[in-house]
């Protein structure tokens, strides 16, 4: 059961992950994804689906089934700590348990099984706000991920949605979508000379507007979800020999330091 969800009004993602549409149906793209325990604006109704926008101001088509009302905040557990999800399996007092991908939050009944969970008052000490922690973070839990267009999470990511939640749980704010992260910081530099943590944005359209997004390492290296690679993969940046870097250099538009 979803319950009464109202328009104007909020709910709560019940789900581990609801995508999110361009279209009010599943046939068309996944634009993003909004996560189990994270709340969300109703905006529109058109039968089962509402019209959305997140805590980051995206805004697109989910279907009621991934929703329960969000909880007044007065509410009991309301005042319960919040629990992020490092990657983990959780249960419930039935016994159900569900696996919960980074980014997500335990519901106040369930407790942890397996993998690893994180209070949300203890975030920002276990990652600290710095270029070596993200780019380290990035690495760790990203490695082996998938490319999924519109995917924010391990289970499957697109490139800038990686970087939203890598930087994200160091308590660095992006907006969502590549073009939209090229407006945040201050320029930084050429790409044969990025600071670790610096954003190194590309394009392969005639307007110039940014495609891609990876992560600086330093050294002439760079993390990223790429489509080509298939998914993660950490790039020399440098190295003559690969044909799909010097591809990436052509596309090279700028890139930003928003540390």
């Amino acid at each position: 059961m979803t319950g009464t969800l109202a328009v104007p009004g909020r709910a709560r993602v019940r789900t581990p992950i609801a995508p999110m549409y361009a279209d009010p149906n599943v046939t068309s793209a996944q634009i993003s994804q909004r996560l189990a325990g994270h709340d969300v604006e109703l905006l529109e109704a058109r039968e089962d689906w509402y019209f959305v926008r997140g805590s980051d101001g995206y805004e697109g088509w989910v279907h009621r089934g991934f929703f329960a009302p969000a909880p007044p905040p007065t509410a009991r557990g309301s005042a319960q700590t919040v629990r992020i999800s490092l990657g983990c399996v959780a249960g419930n007092p039935s016994g159900t348990r569900r696996a919960l991908p980074l980014g997500a939050r335990l519901s106040p009944e369930e407790t942890l099984k397996s993998g690893d969970i994180v209070e949300e008052t203890e975030l920002a000490a276990r990652f600290p706000r710095t270029a070596v922690a993200i780019t380290r973070s990035a690495q760790e839990f990203f490695q082996g991920t998938p490319y999924l267009w519109g995917g924010i999470t391990p289970w499957g990511a697109d490139c800038s949605g990686f970087c939203q939640s890598i930087f994200g749980l160091h308590g660095v704010s992006l907006p969502r979508d590549a073009w939209q992260q090229l407006e945040v910081g201050r320029d930084a530099g050429p790409l044969d000379e990025l600071e670790t943590a610096d954003l190194a944005f590309f394009s392969d359209r005639d307007d110039r507007q940014a495609t891609h997004v990876g992560i600086a390492l330093g050294e002439e290296r760079m993390v990223h979800l790429s489509l080509v690679r298939g998914g993660y993969s950490v790039e020399r940046l440098g190295d003559p020999r690969d044909a799909y870097v010097a591809k990436l250099r052509e596309r090279f538009l700028k890139a930003r330091r928003v540390l």
